[in-house]
């Protein structure tokens, strides 16, 4: 099973699709000395929201991005036509360099066997919990929950914004879903913020979220500086970064309840 679920009181989800750093043994076997870092984590980002002071229900990703990337579209059809980004099982890092052996990256029968084995348990799970959310509040948010590194050259120019919004252009949520996590940033001194700039929602919220709906989504991409002793490895969590940084995940979160509790659930009746 791929995924570890909490069950909250409240209307919203977290989702950490990139926090998981298990590898099977067959497929470890098949990583490059790079590949074995396991570099490209949200690294201890579940530990970081933890200390979030609201009910919320949480799913979280048990095996690594490397072995099969749930927040990927099971087509494989790209999120970000024409950028450098990664594939529903990824062959380099986000730095270019090859995650595999020489041979030994997985074929299409072994891709197959992956969203089998762990794409799709993890999404049967977040379905489940939307509807048990649903069954409880007439509406679900979904907070879909990431970081990475501030400078990956590959993926994009310059330093990362500290707080990276994305609801794809509007789509996955209302104006009143995205003030929640827009306001609290904005109001955030000393982080620098964007909406929707290089990264605007990975397959998850996408999937899950629609504008005016019962059930909206909305992603957060942190700069890992903000709550990392380093962005490199070992990647150790700095409680003195985490514990400036918390306050605004709090606001942000008590924001999305509070929108689920009253403008979404007028507009479901």
């Amino acid at each position: 099973m791929n995924a570890i679920v909490h069950e909250g009181s409240s209307p919203i989800i977290l989702g950490f699709p990139h926090v998981g750093t298990e590898v099977p043994d067959d497929i470890a076997a098949c990583l490059s000395e790079e590949g074995k870092n396991l570099r490209d984590t949200d690294w201890h980002l579940d530990r970081l929201y933890s200390g979030v002071p609201v009910s919320v229900t949480t799913v979280k990703a048990r095996h690594h991005r490397y072995v099969i990337d749930v927040n990927r579209d099971p087509a494989r059809v790209s999120l970000y036509p024409g950028q450098n980004t990664t594939d529903l099982v990824p062959l380099n890092t986000f730095d270019n360099v090859p995650i595999w052996l020489p041979g030994k990256a997985p074929d299409e029968a072994e891709i197959a066997r992956r969203l089998d084995l762990y794409h799709e348990p993890y999404h049967r799970a977040f379905a489940e919990q939307i509807e048990r959310v649903l069954s409880r509040h007439g509406v679900a948010i979904v907070f879909d929950c990431h970081s990475i590194r501030s400078v990956i050259p590959h993926l994009f120019e310059g330093r990362l914004p500290d707080l990276n919004v994305g609801d794809n252009e509007g789509r996955t949520c209302g104006p009143q879903t995205r003030a929640a996590l827009m306001g609290p940033a904005q109001e955030a001194a000393g982080y620098t913020h964007v909406l929707n700039g290089r990264f605007k929602g990975g397959w998850t919220p996408r999937h899950y979220g629609k504008s005016g709906s019962k059930v909206e989504a909305i992603q957060l991409e942190l700069a890992q500086h903000n709550y990392l002793a380093s962005e490199d490895l070992p990647f150790a969590f700095d409680d003195v970064r985490a514990a400036r940084l918390r306050p605004h995940l709090a606001a942000m979160i008590t924001g999305l309840e509070r929108v689920a509790l009253g403008h979404l659930k007028d507009n479901s009746r």
